[in-house]
């Protein structure tokens, strides 16, 4: 007895289709999954069994084999649990294998034959777009989902309802696509917060018009992790299909809060002790880094000159690329890694020089300081601003410039900057490249 099943499998966040072969031959009980899969696939088959029995269906006590096709891509997650039940299920005859036709399960089974859901669906789904195909999918992963207009999504609870639809007893409820059309919250904090410091505004300003890297070099207390902290209050929301490509990235780092969906630009400020893999991303089981958790947002690093050596240079290929690749002996993934890179750091280890008076570092050890930042991560930031301790005077001022300002004058840059690269690949200033400078900027 056999039976075939469609399905997909994860490499970075895109998604390539798979075969789930179930094939039930007589002989002593055992039950094997073949086709290079990981610890949580491996482990399916005690999740199958006990779910098929509380279900109320009969377990086969013969000798089950469950093949992954092609082989040779790994198979990792727990989202194969309902396919391969329902490919048992088949090989007993409790439905017909035409009913499988053009439809795809997804999802992990508990014990009782419940369905959970899954990290790194989105990407799954998005792949199936503009395909004749009906998708069953945990009721969990709605949220993510409903992102999506051009598939047919139903939603299950358990493994029972899955079989009375496939046997045209009892519909599923259809996902309903909503996109991301309601409105985020409105940001908990302004750049009114900020007394004085009107030369960072203003250069932070910059930076959000053209999506220029920059960094903030000024002594403690002066403000450089404030005026960082708020800079996405002047960047614009996300579109849908950015919406879209900032999910599919959470979801697949498993770091979907509810499967919710995310519908605003990330903010990522690492702590300085992060290994270069946190940051770009990787492991046994790869996951997406910092820097692919900021995509289409805004990665920050305090205390930048704090970081590994190693971790700041592995950021020279994402600035210049806008992605990461990460080769492994068995495969290849690209995250994208379109961020905006805000740092901020000290002037030297005690953080007040040139104040004489206060700085008790010596030229070399302030050398030595600097010397962790190399010159190519250095040319790949385009503002560079000093920031000082507020004055009395300043912080008693009444006029201060708000986030609600500077977004407007922002979002006046972004439609000049559309109008003048129509036509083109070019979205921002940041993105000109070397041979069309002058004529773009001609001086």
């Amino acid at each position: 007895m056999f039976c075939k099943l469609n399905s997909y499998t994860l490499n970075g966040v895109e998604a390539l289709p798979i075969d789930v072969e179930i094939d039930l031959q007589d002989g002593l009980p055992g039950f094997d999954i073949v086709g290079l899969p990981d610890s949580a696939v491996k482990e399916a088959k005690e999740r199958v069994k006990s779910a098929i029995k509380n279900s109320g269906f009969q377990f086969p006590i013969c000798h089950i084999t469950v093949n992954l096709a092609p082989a040779d891509i790994k198979k990792e997650g727990c989202l194969y649990d309902l396919p391969i039940a329902l490919g048992i299920l088949c090989c007993l005859g409790v439905f017909p294998s035409q009913a499988l036709h053009q439809k795809i399960f997804i999802g992990e089974l508990a014990l009782d034959g419940s369905i959970r859901g899954v990290r790194g669906l989105l990407p799954l789904l998005c792949s199936m777009s503009n395909h004749p195909i009906q998708c069953i999918i945990p009721n969990d992963n709605h949220a993510e989902a409903s992102l999506l207009h051009n598939l047919e999504i139903y939603l299950a609870h358990h493994l029972r309802e899955v079989v009375a639809y496939i046997n045209k007893e009892a519909p599923l409820k259809p996902c309903l696509s909503l996109g991301s059309s309601s409105k985020t919250p409105p940001p908990t904090i302004d750049y009114s917060d900020v007394r004085g410091q009107m030369h960072a505004k203003r250069g932070l300003l910059l930076c959000a018009a053209g999506y220029h890297n920059a960094i903030l070099i000024g002594p403690p207390g002066s403000g450089k992790t404030m005026l960082a902290q708020r800079l996405p209050t002047i960047l614009p929301p996300p579109t849908e299909e950015e919406c879209i490509e900032i999910t599919k990235i959470y979801s697949v780092a498993n770091q979907l809060p509810d499967y919710e969906i995310i519908k605003h630009r990330p903010f990522r400020a690492p702590h300085h002790t992060i290994s270069h893999l946190g940051l770009t991303g990787g492991g046994i089981h790869p996951k997406p880094g910092e820097i692919s958790l900021a995509h289409l947002g805004v990665l920050f690093l305090d205390e930048l000159l704090e970081f590994n050596k190693q971790a700041l240079e592995m950021l020279r290929q994402p600035l210049e690329s806008h992605s990461i690749t990460l080769s492994r002996s068995q495969m290849s993934l690209t995250y994208p890694a379109h961020f905006l890179f805000l740092s901020a750091s000290n002037p030297c280890p005690c953080g007040y020089y040139p104040d004489t008076s206060r700085c008790s570092c010596s030229l070399q050890s302030i050398k030595k300081y600097l010397s962790k930042l190399s010159a190519p991560l250095i040319d790949r930031v385009d503002i560079h601003l000093e920031t000082h301790v507020p004055t009395l005077k300043e912080l008693e001022a009444d006029e201060t410039l708000s986030s609600g300002d500077m977004i407007k004058l922002v979002l006046k840059a972004h439609q000049k900057q559309n109008d003048r690269f129509h036509g083109t690949t070019i979205q921002y200033n940041s993105q000109i490249p070397t041979q069309l400078l002058s004529t773009y900027c001609p001086i």
